[in-house]
């Protein structure tokens, strides 16, 4: 017994002594992650001087039991440092720097990169080559137990593991870190409001062949840890009628077959205006895999699903018929939009067939029409008939002259529907077609790999304003550009002319309305990152408010350059974008009026057109008032509870 005794303590003083502590700082100087590897491999974030995140535990388990992190003898550290700058033809800004120091630690079979940004921290495992992998710890220990908006998944909540199937449509609850739901998982990205106005914002990068990553708190401690679905392993019977394969049983493993693992990322912001401007997601993904978007065109689209289709002033039956289609392509003419989209309905049978449509629709004449109208279509369809036809209705639909898809319905991101995005995305490329993911998790930089691949839903968007009991949308609004949004561009389906105070809203399935001032609406364009960009109400209700149309129609949805001006989160936002020479503003307040001023000596002096609420949007939320200003640096502005306000220069 002493022997082994002996043996076991010179085993552990081994691993103990190849124990090492290993720091990067960001290039700024500010922002620093310290690894400390031998029996356990931590990280820990400080940004200057002061914790946020205590040492963090993370680790990879492999299908045959091997331990990748924990107790690993690393053979080799290096470190990096990486000043470039890349185009981003469809996004925020036409250029992005990526400014970073990196430290690599390379073992037998894989390495673990750590890179620090002036604004966030970021690691991943890098296998050597195809794994399977069983289990992954990340932990993130905050530093202290500070309050955080949290997306708990409020879809199939009977277990933790039933809620892996979730649209990520969620509203936000702050809590402290120890008093998590332990009934609820929630889905990234989450917020943390940490010691002097300091914000973390954690989600992922890069996810192309790995499941996404969801947040519990097992200890009701400061620690969170993700949780990752596992591999499908069988499916219930084919039900001609659902939406969703039933997926009945799962692996014992969370990733089959990859060397593609996603990056974790820990965004730090000094400001809440900083986090809305993050870029920090599109930096890590992958480089652009398709080299020729000549034929790519981002822009908007008229909408039918959001108002039913309902028109008025028509000598027709409005529904889902050519004629009701015609008419929202001449609207769209009328305006300049670039598309419209066809929502669920035009096919003959939506979930076994969309090869065909019915009877009501000619399809290839509305093509031709919006053709000569210079009108492109979008088209809706399921991810599980998509996945099955994905190459024949691409093929087909490419060459008749389809310009898009909207695919709906995919609810989940274990790493079979994580390659479900990447193939979607090549396949339609290929066919120099574009994607909007509605249905879907948050994104994670496919935008930057597939540019084709516009849209993300995975937000509470204006859609729910179609059915109750509400949100409080407008504080939502609020709080998206700096949770949801600093992941990336969102399909929230703004533009509603039928606007209501807080006290006067309601639900109407057929003619919804939103919370808020209608300049809240207008200011949305603005502020929301959506590279196609809907106009969710009815051609009839826009060509009776020609004013706000025309300004929703005119505005850009890419952009070269975003500046945020000021921002608290929940509560108000201020942003300002440009394209080309012309500067746009927008801001949007909660249910709390608000009077700012903004300085905008950055924009050149001279005309510039303003959208604000008007005397008594309080009471009549789509009240507003334009006017033309001669803008020469500060600008003071009026909020109405829930209002906003937007500037166009010329």
């Amino acid at each position: 017994m002493k022997k082994l005794v002996t043996l076991l303590a010179l085993c552990a003083a081994a691993v103990w002594a190849q124990a090492k502590d290993y720091t990067v700082v960001s290039p700024d100087g500010h922002l620093s992650v310290t690894v400390q590897t031998g029996k356990s491999l931590t990280y820990s974030v400080q940004r200057d001087g002061i914790a946020l995140l205590s040492p963090s535990s993370i680790g990879l388990t492999l299908e045959d039991g091997t331990l990748w992190g924990p107790g690993t003898k690393f053979t080799k550290a290096t470190k990096q440092s990486v000043d470039a700058l890349y185009d981003a033809p469809v996004f925020k800004r036409s250029q992005v720097r990526d400014h970073y120091n990196q430290l690599t630690l390379k073992a037998k079979g894989f390495e673990v990169q750590f890179r620090a940004y002036d604004d966030g921290i970021a690691y991943r495992f890098v296998p050597a080559g195809p794994v399977t992998v069983k289990e992954e710890e990340a932990s993130f220990s905050f530093a202290q137990d500070w309050e955080a908006y949290v997306p708990y998944v409020n879809q199939h909540t009977e277990t933790l593991d039933s809620q892996f199937f979730s649209s990520q449509e969620a509203h936000y609850t702050v809590n402290t870190i120890s008093g998590w739901n332990k009934s609820f998982q929630a889905f990234p990205p989450i917020t943390v409001c940490a010691q002097d106005g300091i914000k973390i914002c954690i989600t992922e990068s890069d996810l192309l062949d790995y499941p996404g990553m969801y947040f519990y708190n097992y200890e009701g401690g400061t620690t969170l840890k993700g949780r990752f679905a596992r591999v499908p392993a069988t499916y219930a019977a084919e039900d001609g009628e659902a939406f969703q394969r039933l997926i009945t049983s799962r692996k014992d493993v969370i990733a089959e077959n990859t060397c593609l693992l996603p990056w974790r990322t820990i965004i730090v912001a000094q400001e809440d205006k900083e986090l809305a401007g993050s870029d920090m997601v599109w930096r890590l993904a992958s480089p652009q895999a398709v080299q020729d978007l000549s034929w790519l065109k981002p822009g908007k689209v008229a909408w039918d699903w959001w108002n039913g289709w309902n028109l008025y002033g028509v000598d027709f039956e409005a529904g889902i018929n050519t004629q009701t289609y015609k008419y929202y392509i001449d609207f769209a003419a009328s305006k300049g939009i670039e598309y419209i989209v066809m929502d669920e309905g035009w096919a003959k049978h939506t979930v076994l067939n969309m090869k065909e449509t019915r009877e009501e629709i000619d399809l290839p004449e509305l093509v031709r029409y919006g053709r000569e109208k210079g009108v492109g279509i979008v088209l809706w369809t399921i991810a599980r008939l998509f996945e099955d036809q994905m190459e024949e209705l691409c093929a087909q639909y490419s060459a008749m002259g389809i310009k898009g898809w909207k695919i709906d319905f995919m609810d989940h991101d274990d790493q079979y529907m994580v390659r479900f995005y990447r193939r979607a995305a090549e396949v339609s490329a290929r066919y120099h077609m574009f994607v909007d993911f509605h249905g879907a998790y948050k994104p994670t930089g496919l935008y930057r790999t597939y540019p084709n691949v516009l849209n993300f839903e995975g937000v509470y968007g204006l859609e729910n304003m179609k059915w109750g009991p509400a949100i409080d949308q407008v504080a939502y609004d609020c709080t998206i550009p700096f949770t949801r949004l600093v992941a990336g561009p969102a399909d929230y389906t703004q533009g509603a002319m039928r606007n209501a105070r807080k006290e006067n809203y309601r639900s109407i399935g057929d003619e919804p309305m939103s919370m808020g001032t209608r300049c809240h609406q207008l200011a949305e364009y603005v502020i929301f990152d959506a590279p196609l960009s809907m106009l969710c109400d009815s051609p009839s209700n826009y060509l009776r408010e020609p004013e706000c149309t025309d300004w929703i129609a005119a505005i850009p949805t890419v952009w070269d350059q975003t500046v945020v001006l000021d921002g608290k989160i929940g509560e108000y936002v201020v942003m300002a974008r440009r394209k080309g020479s012309v500067w746009y503003v927008g801001a949007i307040t909660n249910w709390e009026p608000r009077d700012l001023e903004l300085d905008l000596s950055f924009i050149p002096a001279g005309k510039a057109e303003v959208f604000a609420d008007g005397v008594n949007a309080h009471r009549a939320a789509r009240d507003y008032k334009k006017s033309m200003v001669e803008l020469d640096g500060k600008v003071k502005i009026h909020l109405a509870p829930g209002g906003g306000w937007t500037l166009r220069t010329f």
